[in-house]
């Protein structure tokens, strides 16, 4: 005849071993670690690739910006859908043409530039006020483009985003008096 004493002794000799076996303590502790790790990691990966994104965008408007500032969109009559289509021919594959939004405003001069925030107080993007206008010679334009940049990554508690629905808008701006392609020379400001 058996003890009731003998499967109790066993359970605890079991749960002994178990407590000073080594064996699986590595697999343990990476489980422990690997969502904040690969969480961190992803987040990481994001942020590069909006900053990326962000520095293709002020380079696509710089050379979009030169159609304009040296008269070549003026000249040859652009319209606006013409010069978004210029704009679309320099955009890399990061980007989606139809999201990119246009603003080219001129000004009478550098100090009258006043440029409002198109993010409402709601958080969304609203481009209902932007224009195309390039000016002509010597007159100072300011050429936008913007992007709502879709976030996967947004915890942590670090949020970079600025609209709803998790978006970043990325923007690039391009200030810059238009040179004087009908011939003379601008004025001395």
């Amino acid at each position: 005849m058996r003890s009731s004493a003998t499967p109790a002794f066993s359970c605890l000799r079991l749960l002994r071993r178990f407590r000073r076996s080594k064996r699986g303590s590595a697999a343990l502790e990476f489980a422990i670690v690997a969502p904040v790790f690969f969480a961190l990691l992803f987040a990481i990966l994001e942020t590069g690739i909006m900053f990326l994104a962000d520095q293709l965008l002020e380079s696509i408007t710089q050379e979009s910006a030169r159609m304009i500032q040296t008269g070549q969109a003026q000249t040859a009559s652009y319209s606006e859908a013409q010069f978004a289509s210029y704009v679309c021919s320099e955009i890399p594959a990061l980007f989606n043409c139809s999201n990119i939004a246009i603003d080219v405003e001129n000004y009478p001069s550098f100090s009258s530039i006043a440029l409002a925030n198109p993010i409402d107080g709601s958080g969304n993007f609203d481009a209902s006020s932007f224009k195309y206008n390039t000016g002509g010679p010597c007159d100072i334009v300011v050429v936008r483009l913007f992007y709502p940049w879709q976030l996967f990554v947004t915890g942590l508690g670090w949020n970079p985003s600025n609209m709803t629905g998790d978006k970043r808008l990325l923007s690039a701006t391009a200030a810059f008096r238009n040179e004087p392609y009908g011939g003379g020379a601008c004025p001395a400001s």
